[in-house]
């Protein structure tokens, strides 16, 4: 089929006003910006390739459908995350294929039969043209307007040391600058929370994050908590680039996120974890642990226990005293593509689980390992009905 420019921006527009509006209800529901951030990327995306085709495809064969759909849905995903949209990759895919779809049945079927004339008018509409650019834009603006007007308040905290524990407890994002030292720890106790750019010197917790959804902290770093550098309570988190220290005592662990499992996933992201009993921990938890650096731990480096489930993907884990990687506790943990280097054997314990495993598998948990890397360590090992499952 031909397209003329016109007909080309107002096919698309017939595709893309029910994607915004099916965009629109899934934010109501799930409580959440991503669809329309993603919304708002296709549109943008659609357009500046429709400009492009009309110079480059005057005249486009039906074949070409499959290979441009492709083309758009990875321009799509390799745009969402350069613009850190926090959309989950299959809903950002399931919402392109249901538009691709879409287009599919209207240009083939529901616009020449409802305008006879479609295709010798180079897919023009008509009158209905302008009304559904002008729905899309208009849908764009209003969707805007109400995330502009809800968006988090900012603070800002200023450079120099502040007396805390500081308590978070109504929706906003903190921001400190780059000498911004908190002594004594943060409490959040709010949802729709986001620490950025913040040191934390010392407290039982770092970070104190109690019964809260939506809570981001980014590149922060804790020094010196006494118990848990970031310490996580039934919330739903994103931890991202954040660097924690610990001192060498019995009980201190870098991250802690329990007893969340009734809630969304929390992801821990690009951190770098030294020292301390444990690095990441997750207790009865659905939690991501992805790129981060776990280092000089004295129990294990990741736990993940309690009948928790979650994924344990690209991490490196360097210079543990007997266990690098634990699956405990009826938990499921998918081990993907982690570097484990010098789990040294625990000479002071007769329990054999800590002989410097790089993967122990313990009391009916299942770990799933696929593509890791382990050197100067054991390899891995099951326990108590534990198993492990070579993929």
């Amino acid at each position: 089929m031909s397209y003329t420019l016109r007909g080309r921006l107002e096919t698309r527009a017939a595709v893309l006003v029910p994607v915004l509006v099916a965009a629109c209800l899934i934010a109501a529901l799930i409580e959440d910006w991503w669809p329309l951030e993603l919304a708002a990327l296709m549109v943008g995306v659609a357009l500046v390739l429709d400009l492009a085709y009309h110079r480059l495809l005057p005249y486009q064969p039906g074949w070409l459908a499959v290979p441009l759909g492709l083309l758009e849905l990875g321009l799509l995903v390799v745009l969402m995350r350069d613009a850190g949209i926090q959309a989950p990759i299959g809903w950002a895919i399931a919402l392109f294929a249901g538009a691709w779809l879409l287009g599919q049945v209207l240009v083939h079927a529901v616009l020449p039969l409802g305008r006879l004339s479609y295709a010798e008018d180079g897919g023009e509409l008509g009158h209905i043209g302008p009304v559904l650019a002008v729905t899309a834009a208009a849908l764009l603006a209003a969707a805007g307007g109400f995330a502009w007007s809800s968006r988090q308040p900012v603070v800002h905290l200023s450079a120099g040391e502040h007396v805390g524990p500081l308590v978070l407890d109504h929706r906003q994002k903190l921001v400190g600058d780059d000498d911004t030292i908190v002594r004594g720890g943060i409490r959040v106790t709010a949802d729709d929370v986001t620490v950025e750019n913040v040191t934390v010197i010392g407290g039982d917790y770092g970070f104190d994050i109690e019964d809260a959804k939506d809570v981001v902290l980014k590149d922060v770093t804790v020094l010196n908590a006494k118990l848990d550098g970031i310490h996580v309570r039934h919330s739903e988190v994103h931890i991202r680039d954040c660097r924690i220290l610990s001192p060498p005592a019995p009980y201190t662990q870098g991250i802690d996120i329990s007893f969340s499992f009734d809630l969304d996933e929390s992801m821990v992201e690009g951190c770098t974890i030294e020292g301390g009993a444990e690095g990441i921990v997750t207790h009865s938890s659905n939690t991501t642990l992805m790129g981060n650096r776990v280092s000089r731990t004295t129990l294990r480096a990741i736990d993940m226990t309690e009948m928790s489930m979650g994924m344990i993907e690209d991490n490196h884990v360097i210079d543990t005293l007997g266990i690098a990687i634990f699956c405990g506790d009826h938990s499921e943990c998918m081990v993907e593509k982690n570097s484990v280097v010098a789990t040294r054997p625990d000479a002071a314990s007769d329990d054999l689980t800590r002989s410097g495993y790089a993967v122990v598998a313990h009391y009916v948990a299942v770990a799933e390992l696929r593509d890791n890397s382990f050197a100067q360590s054991r390899a891995a090992a099951a326990f108590a009905d534990g198993r492990l499952v070579s993929r």
